[in-house]
């Protein structure tokens, strides 16, 4: 099955991030093992119109014309909601989209996004047009304005950015799925293995958004393959239908030979 971002269809469920990694090359081919079709990048980092850092920008084109896939600038590094808008105006121009990974971060230490400033700017970027993928905490109030306010994208984290600590609230992400069962959820950040991005994607998650799992891996190329199973793993689980735990022991084998009233079931 596909993923749909915004009306558009989309072949993977894996969105992948343009840094960190140990050469531009290096990240051509593990951008390309991942089969993502969306590539983020951010404008402080990339100015193509400025021609800085032009052989990343040169190798992330190359990526996304091979995958025949898209650009999802974000506005990484934005404290408040006017600066994160201003920016999200200039990708908009320089990267022909209006797609916007809208990022405004609230504290320094733990790079925890501010609700008050994100929910601010992504109703002013919303108002002039634009198609945002806004990056919060796993907070349940928080990510219910966001998709009141229109973001039909919600993308909380597992854990701080980076950190590769995985699901630290389970119990969180679980209840957000269970209480926007209409908007497209997307983890982003903290995703350390691909376990963790498999047990997201079998809670009901559509997608999953990393970076430095893949990029600061001893191989990067071949874990964002093992990324790419993993999270088409725990998407095909999640439809299949995955059993309920139980509280007792259940045999798995047939029970033979038994008289019927020693048998589940008898009399």
């Amino acid at each position: 099955m596909s993923l749909t971002i915004y009306d558009q269809p989309l072949n993977s469920r894996l969105l992948i991030g343009s840094a960190l990694y140990p050469s531009p090359e290096v990240m051509k081919q593990a951008i390309i093992a991942s089969g993502a079709q969306v590539v983020t990048l951010s404008l402080k980092r990339q100015n193509p119109a400025a021609l800085a850092g032009e052989t990343i920008w040169r190798y992330i084109r190359e990526c996304v014309a091979r995958t025949k896939g898209f650009l999802l600038p974000n506005t990484a590094g934005c404290k408040t909601a006017k600066e994160a808008v201003t920016l999200a105006k200039m990708s908009r121009e320089i990267f022909a989209t209006d797609w916007i990974k809208l990022e405004v971060i609230g504290d320094d230490y733990n790079l925890q996004p501010d609700p008050f400033e994100l929910l601010s700017a992504a109703e002013t970027l919303l108002q002039d047009g634009f198609k945002v993928l806004p990056y919060c905490t796993d907070d349940l109030v928080l990510c219910q304005r966001l998709y009141d306010l229109g973001c039909q994208v919600i993308m909380p984290w597992a854990s701080p950015i980076g950190t590769g600590k995985g699901l630290m609230n389970p119990y969180n992400l679980e209840t957000i799925r269970l209480r926007l069962p209409d908007a497209t959820l997307i983890l982003d950040a903290g995703i350390g293995k691909p376990s963790d991005a498999c047990l997201a994607m079998e809670m009901g998650y559509d997608a999953i958004l990393l970076n430095s799992a893949v990029a600061l891996a001893d191989n990067p190329v071949q874990m964002a393959r093992a990324f790419a199973q993993g999270i088409e793993a725990g998407s095909q689980a999640y439809v299949a239908g995955i059993m309920q735990p139980r509280q007792t022991a259940h045999p798995s084998t047939p029970t033979l030979d038994t008289p019927f009233w020693h048998q589940p079931g008898g009399q």
